[in-house]
């Protein structure tokens, strides 16, 4: 082999290497909240209106009324939480940057024992004066690795709201589609329960996959939960009925 034809392959670098992560987790846990609680209460409701002989447009109006109360009630819920989350990062880094003005020595100190939980020693390493000398890294260092808070996303609590909301309408729809279609309450219970089981079924693997549990354990315990919670509202209106 000639130098020429060597040339292009000593001037090739390493491999490009990159990196998969899955950084959406905020948004999954909102997808998951919003589905799971959609495909398991309406459903649950329109068992027990079945139970008790309800017309299916009488169902299918009541469970409507469900999912847009559940959607704006959940989505409120992701809003204050997420709101929360962020008044409390506020608080505490004030708290920490008041320390760091007051007790500069002390907040120091605690770089060097932080370091140590990771086997670095503080005179070791320049991080300690690195951050003294820039004191709003050094108040996201002590954030992030002493106190163990992120930043939130300051759009984070309306996205939050939006996408449990939106979540919560698609799964409540689903368990009730029959009952737009089929007339008789019992035809479209026996329809819903079916469609509704096959959903919480492939919900409950997706759900599995990203979350990092087993998906077929994780499909059946999410299909026992609807199946549980409908046969309850069912048996519940029964008893009633008969009384």
């Amino acid at each position: 082999m000639d130098a020429e034809s060597q040339e292009p392959m000593l001037q090739k670098g390493p491999p490009t290497h990159r990196e998969r992560h899955f950084t959406a987790g905020e948004v999954v846990r909102d997808v998951i909240m919003g589905v799971s609680d959609g495909l398991t209460v309406p459903f649950a409701l329109a068992a027990g209106l079945s139970g008790a002989s309800a017309p299916s447009s009488l169902v299918l109006t009541a469970g409507l009324a469900e999912v847009a109360a559940g959607a704006i009630s959940m989505g409120l819920g992701g809003y204050l939480a997420a709101q929360s989350e962020a008044d409390h990062y506020k608080r505490e880094m004030k708290r920490e940057q008041e320390e760091i003005i007051a007790v500069p020595d002390t907040e120091a100190a605690e770089i060097g024992d932080i370091m140590a939980e990771y086997g670095l020693e503080p005179h070791e390493a320049a991080v300690v004066e690195g951050l003294r000398r820039n004191p709003q890294a050094w108040l996201e260092f002590m954030m992030r690795f002493e106190l163990g808070l992120e930043k939130p996303d300051p759009r984070r609590a309306l996205q939050s709201a939006f996408t449990i909301a939106l979540s919560y309408v698609i799964g409540g729809l689903v368990p009730l589609l029959p009952y737009m279609f089929i007339s008789t309450v019992q035809d479209a219970m026996f329809t819903s329960v079916g469609v509704t089981l096959l959903a919480l079924l492939f919900f409950g693997y997706i759900k599995g996959r990203f979350t990092g549990n087993r998906p077929f354990l994780s499909a059946i315990q999410t299909t026992i939960t609807g199946a549980v919670a409908s046969a309850a509202a069912y048996g519940m209106a029964k008893a009633v009925q008969a009384r």
